[in-house]
């Protein structure tokens, strides 16, 4: 937390009676927000609260439509085009903005490259880049093209990048979405590091028990307006959450409705081998919630995309409602009933660029097809229907799916799997990047599936979201399955023991032994 001195020092910068409008439509309203050297200030809320937009106007990306900008208590306006990082002003964005085709070191470096006598100092620079991958704990070759990264290590890139530039203020959206829990703990480390140096730290994120943890203070917006700011120690998670979405959030997990006993297996995997799987079994039943669960590179979504068509099956079986199936594309499965989301819904499961309807239809638009040409009418109705349904909130159908909040483009990718009447549906990371208000109206989404007789399996990183939503837990480590818990077994503790090989063994021990 910050020392007192953080908390009498004046503000490093400060937006005073904001307000932002985009043509006739306001997004904030007259909202005071301030950073101080050597704290972290969290800036929490829905999607669609206001935040992206804050930090734009902070960063200089976006002019204010009325109020002021001050920095180091001065009025002022920011460049931009990332400009203002001149003046000690850093962002780490959401969407990840790295050159693909250049090294580590060269991205870190990128429009800033270390010269003499007119020449790089390449070696220069890939130690410097080292060093400070090492100081974060990442072990990336600093000479790796950032294209065979991960996205993971794509996103410790991305922090390294903006810890080499001296930042005055360091404004972070969402950084740890995609991070592992020691990538975490490394990267907490370098926020206790920088905030020690006097670095004021802007931190955005929808981890509730990250803002606990990491931050000083906590603002709140809501429909883009100011809500509090507070003292994060005269706070707790539900506090937070209920200054998020304006209501009590107790029933964020929907009541477990156990699915019959006698309820078919309508999915039953063998002894699956796969890139990155080795001789997994498990099954599914109509009505079932079965949850994955297991760390980062544990095998789960590859798992998942060899059953979907989606990677290459180099061994096991797969039966689908009493009959082996083998799926060359996912275009197949999805004829047979089975439909998976990818948790990479702005690179592989959504067109950014197009509108709402083309989306949705992507996968059923034979259905919308007449004489051979596309009804209109139809592709109006299934979105009038899928908006009715999954709550999607946008000005028209007509707006970019790029331009729609995390949630919205999730609830979009419900409507669009669900378009295509699947028996069972697979779901990679449901909530990633989503605010606490849709995360609650996603595992209700979920829950009622079931209950209508849909097999789900979900896939997930966040611990407590698969314990809420599962019948059953399958736990993956080094891809392969360590263990299924059921009941009282499904517990935080019980599963990072399998996941950690602490308990368990995997199908290939047994049969090794």
């Amino acid at each position: 937390m910050a020392d007192a001195s953080a908390q009498d020092a004046a503000p490093i910068l400060a937006a005073s009676r904001v307000s932002k409008s985009f043509g006739e439509v306001p997004v904030l309203f007259s909202v005071d927000f301030d950073i101080r050297e050597g704290e972290v200030h969290a800036l929490i809320g829905e999607n669609g609260a206001g935040k992206s937009t804050l930090i734009k106007i902070l960063s200089g990306l976006e002019e204010p439509t009325s109020g002021t900008v001050m920095l180091d208590g001065t009025p002022t306006r920011l460049p931009g085009n990332g400009e203002a990082e001149a003046l000690g002003i850093v962002v780490i964005h959401q969407e990840l903005n790295l050159a693909e085709h250049l090294t580590v070191a060269e991205s870190i470096f990128l429009g800033r490259e270390w010269k003499r006598f007119g020449f790089l100092r390449r070696s220069d620079m890939q130690a410097e880049a080292r060093r400070i991958l090492d100081a974060l704990h990442v072990h990336i070759d600093v000479n790796a093209r950032i294209n065979t990264l991960s996205v993971a290590d794509k996103q410790m890139v991305e922090i390294a990048k903006a810890i080499s530039r001296d930042a005055r203020v360091l404004i972070m959206d969402e950084p740890t979405a995609v991070l592992s829990g020691a990538e975490i703990d490394s990267f907490f480390e370098q926020v206790a590091r920088l905030k020690a140096k006097g670095v004021a730290i802007v931190f955005v994120s929808h981890k509730l028990g990250e803002v606990m943890a990491i931050s000083d203070r906590v603002t709140v917006l809501r429909d883009g307006q100011l809500i509090a700011t507070v003292e994060t120690r005269d706070l707790t998670p539900d506090s937070i959450a209920e200054m998020m979405v304006g209501r009590e959030l107790s029933n964020l997990y929907p009541p477990k409705t156990e699915p019959d006993v006698d309820a078919p297996v309508v999915l039953d995997v063998r002894n699956l081998v796969a890139p990155g799987v080795r001789n997994v079994s498990f099954s599914l039943r109509k009505g079932e919630i079965l949850g994955f669960a297991g760390l980062i590179g544990s095998g789960r979504t590859a798992v998942m995309e060899a059953v979907a068509g989606l990677a290459p099956r180099e061994g096991g079986t797969v039966t689908l409602k009493g009959e082996l199936v083998a799926f060359p594309s996912i275009a197949e499965a999805v004829k047979a009933g089975l439909v998976y989301m990818t948790k990479d819904r702005k690179g592989r499961g959504l067109l950014l660029n197009v509108g709402l309807q083309p989306n949705l239809t992507l996968l059923t638009l034979r259905r919308h097809l007449r004489s051979g040409f596309l009804n209109e009418a139809s592709e109006v109705e299934a979105m009038e229907r899928a908006t009715r349904r999954f709550d999607i909130r946008a000005r028209d159908a007509s707006v970019k799916v790029g331009q729609l909040s995390g949630g919205n483009q999730q609830k979009l990718m419900l409507g669009k799997a669900m378009e295509a009447e699947p028996e069972i549906v697979i779901i990679d990371e449901p909530t990633r990047g989503i605010d606490v208000g849709t995360k609650q109206q996603i595992y209700h989404i979920i829950a009622a599936l079931a209950k209508e007789g849909k097999s789900i399996i979900v896939v997930s990183s966040e611990m407590q979201e698969v314990i809420g939503l599962s019948h059953r837990v399958v736990v993956m480590r080094e891809g392969r399955k360590m263990g299924t818990l059921e009941g009282s077994e499904i517990t935080e503790g019980e599963i990072m023991r399998y996941a950690a090989g602490l308990k368990g063994e995997s199908e290939d021990d047994r049969a090794s032994a």
